[in-house]
């Protein structure tokens, strides 16, 4: 039934806090918060400062960044609205002095929290500091504001893996949150590393195991806070806003897309008949600030905490085949600048096929230029590549190897409460978006984006393309005649079957002759 909530009216004059601002969600949640609502309050960004650089350069730093385009150009005043605020995630208080938080308890009335590790690969105790505790201590932070209408928690759609539909309500966390935190608080990392296995269970990384405990923490705080959990599906680049394509990592299928084209990726497990659970930045980012202006604006107290399972992949369905496909055939006709090999790689199901594949196309071409590299007195790199490269698709494989069923009954009723001119501007339904269009779009968004590479000179990148067309098909004739010529070696079969095979090939210039001589 359709409402006359207004996302603008809400959050006019509203103050803001964001956790995890300045990663990937973070700066596109910025720069649309900013852009379409521009009476919005002041957003304080935790930020942290890094190599060697402190929160107003890398704040900066940000705001030069093509995703920040068009609120220079067009709102530069808006700004001037965020606040960069030097805290962590990883202490106490974020580590804010107590005029800081004082200020923030008067202020602030909506709380992003984004901060996150997401590096599937990392340690369990990494994870748990950053993800669980981080959570907990964002809880404790928040308590103390006298005006908060919501807290809106960023959790992740694979949380649940032993679930085989994964709906919007809470499940039982396999161990209380408090003892896992306890645990690497007085562990070292080795006896937690030892501990991890049996800790897991049926998570395949600690990355969605933290985020399960997260989800917990924040559902015990819902008594006393006005909590709301978002599970994104896996997030790629944008599709409309700021700019088509925007994207700033190579985590996910765009590393994978990106790793194809230049030909390190030449195999991976994945079922090609699977939809691929995803949804583009600025559509997530759209649910989130839609979320919150719906749970905070609530009245009455819900009796349980709302969930939100943020994908777009039963409004637009697409296997990972056809995403493969779709990638191929656009990166053929726009290669990417100097490929390590022809791009012809491939997903399969037959672990055995994906192992010869990753000896064959990974490991040892990996070897033999390294090799090459020593002999030049060069650094050599690529087996190190390699392994990250490996490492990273056998956390992601888990991921395209089974199906994920996200029943989303509360991420698709937003559009039904918001007005005509916030379901235009922060539009949920991509039922009526074009597919190959968008994927093409993530394709050039990492080129550009990621790898900084000129689109103007695709005519250059399509002749070295060629070139590896032709030199991929000489090296596998060669492999080929190796093999055969390896067996006729070995086995008298087929050795006599080669000795009939010359003799054919003697006959054929007699042959010739006799076909095509015009005096016969």
């Amino acid at each position: 039934m359709a409402t006359n909530l207004s996302i603008k009216d809400f959050y006019r004059g509203k103050n803001i806090l964001v956790t995890g601002g300045t990663g990937f969600m973070g700066k596109v949640l910025l720069e649309k918060l900013l852009y379409s609502i521009p009476d919005i309050g002041n957003i304080n960004v935790l930020m942290r400062p890094k190599k060697e650089k402190s929160i107003q350069q890398r704040y900066e730093d940000m705001q030069r960044l093509p995703l920040f385009d068009r609120l220079r150009n067009e709102k530069p005043s808006a700004l001037k609205k965020i606040k960069p605020l030097q805290g962590d995630v990883l202490f106490d208080n974020f580590g804010l002095s107590e005029r800081e938080l004082e200020n923030l308890s008067d202020e602030i009335s909506v709380v992003f929290h984004f901060a996150a590790t997401l590096r599937l690969e990392a340690p369990l105790k990494d994870n748990v500091d950053m993800n669980t505790c981080g959570t907990q201590r964002a809880l404790n932070v928040a308590k103390n504001f006298k005006n908060l209408l919501v807290f809106v928690h960023l959790s992740t759609a694979f949380c649940y893996p032993d679930y085989a539909v994964l709906e919007e309500k809470m499940h039982a966390p396999p161990v209380k949150p408090s003892e896992i935190m306890h645990l690497i608080e007085w562990l070292d990392d080795k006896q937690v590393n030892l501990l991890t296995p049996s800790l897991l269970g049926p998570h395949p990384n600690c990355y969605t195991y933290s985020k399960r405990l997260a989800e917990s923490v924040i559902e015990d705080a819902f008594n006393n806070l006005p909590t709301v959990i978002v599970r994104p599906s896996i997030v790629c680049p944008s599709l409309n806003e700021p700019v088509p394509g925007w994207v700033d990592s190579l985590n996910g299928p765009v590393g994978l897309m990106l790793g194809a084209g230049k030909g390190v990726i030449r195999s991976m497990l994945c079922d090609g008949t699977l939809i691929a659970q995803v949804v583009p930045v600025d559509t997530a980012i759209n649910a989130v600030i839609a979320i919150g202006m719906i749970e905070g604006s609530k009245t009455k107290k819900p009796e349980m905490i709302p969930i939100y399972n943020v994908n777009v992949g039963h409004q637009k369905p697409t296997t990972w085949g056809e995403v493969l496909q779709v990638g191929k055939d656009y990166a053929r006709k726009n290669p990417l600048a100097l490929p390590l090999w022809y791009p012809n790689g491939d997903i399969t199901t037959n672990r055995v096929l994906h192992e010869y594949r990753r000896i064959f196309y990974h490991i040892i071409p990996a070897y033999f230029i390294d090799f090459i590299f020593i002999l030049l007195g060069q650094k050599r790199f690529m087996i190190r590549v390699q392994n990250r490269i490996n490492q990273g698709l056998d956390v992601l494989q888990y991921f395209t190897m089974r199906p994920w069923n996200f029943p989303c009954p509360n991420y698709d009723s937003i559009q039904t409460k918001l007005n005509d001119e916030d379901k235009v501007t922060f539009n949920t339904d991509l039922t009526n978006s074009d597919r190959d269009k968008y994927l093409r779009l993530c394709v050039e968004g990492g080129r550009i984006y990621c790898l900084k590479e000129d689109p103007s000179k695709i005519h250059i990148n399509r002749r070295y393309h060629n070139f590896l067309y032709v030199l991929d098909w000489i090296v596998k004739i060669f492999f080929w005649l190796m093999i055969l010529s390896f067996l006729a070696w070995w086995f008298n079969p087929i050795k006599t079957a080669f000795s009939y095979g010359g003799s054919f090939v003697k006959f054929l210039p007699i042959l010739g002759r006799v076909v095509f001589d015009e005096d016969i």
